[in-house]
């Protein structure tokens, strides 16, 4: 490559942010036999979700006494049921050093925006008062999309409903607080109530997503394609845990 090539100022790279469907692990307690056999079932029953599932590990939640643990050894276990992770959240130094040690990002704890008070306590600097906004509504107008949804496209209704009139081809991915309706062939993905509304639903005249998911919940195309309702019109909606799947 020449020097000139180097110059070349044309971008070679861009940086997007994406909405990605990522798993937490919250440790509750520091005992890798157990976490070893309660993985074991868990993959036993979602064997597909446990495919290379990217995860962050969060170790914020573990019990007092129980904080001193092998972060590689967790790291191993977690990998042996097909669980990637991609960062830790920790707040304890000595957690933070592990992971630093091998090379795994460290986001803050769920709680990083607490501050201590009281005696000892260093009080934070209180930032001048800014003038009241009205408060948004909790409920936007429904997004309505009347155009084909291509492989690579991604639409997000925030605060609200999704209704698209045209196919949904696969490799695209369909977002919304709420409900999604597609009223037309679904083969791309389709995750409702992202921000964790248990009740949302989905409906599509023909299913043949490659991925649904409801508040978290996931079912991936080789669950669905094994579903009697499988390129039928249906409606997904949340029974417990589980997805729930019925024909229109």
């Amino acid at each position: 490559m020449s020097h000139a090539d180097l110059l070349d100022p044309a971008p070679v790279f861009q940086l997007k942010g994406s909405m990605l469907a990522i798993t937490v692990l919250e440790l509750a307690h520091n005992d890798l036999a157990r976490l070893d056999h309660q993985l074991s079932e868990k993959v036993a029953q979602a064997p597909n979700f446990f495919q290379n599932t990217p995860l962050v590990l969060a170790l914020d939640k573990l019990q007092p006494g129980e904080q001193r643990l092998d972060l590689h050894a967790l790291l191993a276990v977690c990998r042996s049921h097909g669980l990637r992770t991609l960062a830790i959240r920790a707040n304890l130094a000595e957690h933070i050093a592990a992971a630093q040690a091998l090379d795994l990002p460290v986001l803050p704890p769920s709680s990083a925006r607490e501050r201590p008070i009281g005696p000892g306590a260093t009080a934070a600097p209180v930032p001048a008062k800014k003038p009241e906004k009205p408060a948004e509504p909790l409920v936007r107008p429904t997004r309505v999309v009347t155009t084909p949804v291509r492989g690579g496209q991604q639409i997000y209704a925030p605060g609200g409903d999704l209704l698209v009139l045209a196919p949904v081809s696969a490799g695209a991915e369909l977002l919304a607080d709420g409900n999604i309706h597609v009223y037309a062939p679904m083969r791309g993905r389709a995750l409702a109530g992202i921000k964790g509304n248990g009740q949302a639903r989905i409906f599509c005249r023909v299913l043949a997503a490659e991925l649904l998911s409801i508040a978290g919940r996931y079912k991936v195309a080789e669950d669905l394609r094994r579903d009697p309702n499988w390129g039928e019109a249906v409606h997904i909606h949340l029974a417990g845990d589980v997805l729930n799947i019925t024909r229109l």
